[in-house]
């Protein structure tokens, strides 16, 4: 997520009550996760086991629970919790903006795009041309959504990242404020959910058609001419690359990649990272013709046992 203005360190620590180390006229440009970071951004780390993965990486602003060496061309945010403060940062750069009407005044949508009964289009989202929205689709605030696309009823685009931090008083939720981006000519089937981004954008490649009942996590980016079967689930950080094909029930760990035109078969569970132009099947994951193979030793065992006796 990048903020409006350029903003400098001092300016961030005032925000969030916070010491700081390095020339306070530092230039932050943004905010985002580890994964996704650049220059001028910042990322936080609240964890001894991931100190020098945040300090190494592409950011430049490490919001951090302790004072630890700063890296040359780099400044730190020193705070007590780097968690809550990061949220802080969300909720003043991306606030929820609260809307009473249907189709908000700021939502942008093109030339012969038809939005069906009991939709709800939230802020500054903006919707391409030739689009068909079904019924009953909900599309939170700053989504964007391409030319010809069509989605059918019940979906929602846009929903909070599933991602917490574990206190002795419950759960605290890492807020989202990144977006949803769904490029041309995609089809989403009814009743699918994708998340968005925590910081930057959950997407949907060019030509790319999904299922009914599919669950996107945040922060995932699918490629171009992927096809995606019901009641499959990809977590967060997931990137499938163009032309794989996901079957039915398919379920992935957070932060894999899966290789250009693999195809995994139904109620496989994706447990790691795969390449591409191969089929997989099976839990945990393997080549389909070698997880086929193991299945037909295992109904070996009963006669070979019976042999045994």
């Amino acid at each position: 997520m990048k903020f409006p203005n350029i903003h400098t360190l001092k300016e961030i620590a005032n925000l969030i009550d916070c010491e700081f180390v390095g020339d306070g006229n530092f230039q932050v440009l943004g905010m985002n996760e580890i994964h996704v970071v650049e220059p001028g951004d910042i990322v936080f780390v609240d964890h001894p086991k991931y100190y020098d993965k945040a300090l190494n990486s592409a950011a430049t602003i490490i919001l951090i629970n302790k004072n630890v060496e700063c890296p040359d061309g780099k400044a730190l945010l020193i705070s007590d919790d780097p968690f809550r403060d990061f949220n802080k940062l969300t909720r003043h750069f991306r606030p929820f903006q609260g809307t009473t009407v249907s189709i908000s005044l700021s939502a942008e949508i093109g030339e012969n795009t038809f939005i069906q009964p009991n939709c709800f289009i939230g802020n500054n989202v903006k919707i391409g041309k030739n689009c068909i929205i079904h019924a009953n689709v909900s599309i939170y605030d700053n989504t964007i959504i391409g030319d010809n696309v069509i989605i059918h009823a019940g979906t929602i685009l846009g929903a909070d990242a599933f991602y917490y931090k574990k206190r002795e008083s419950g759960f605290d939720q890492l807020i989202s404020g990144g977006r949803v981006v769904i490029e041309n000519n995609v089809g989403i089937g009814a009743l699918c959910t994708i998340d968005k981004g925590v910081t930057g954008d959950t997407t949907i490649g060019e030509g790319t058609k999904i299922d009914n009942q599919v669950h996107v996590g945040h922060d995932t980016v699918i490629g171009k001419k992927c096809l995606i079967a019901a009641q499959t689930g990809i977590a967060g950080c997931v990137i499938i690359e163009d032309e794989v094909t996901l079957w039915g029930q398919v379920g992935t760990t957070s932060g894999i990649t899966i290789g250009t035109k693999a195809v995994v078969l139904g109620q496989t569970g994706v447990s790691k990272s795969i390449q591409g132009g191969k089929t997989y099947f099976g839990t945990p994951v393997e080549e389909s013709r070698e997880k086929l193979k193991q299945l037909a030793h295992l109904k070996q065992i009963p006669d070979i046992l019976n042999k045994l006796k």
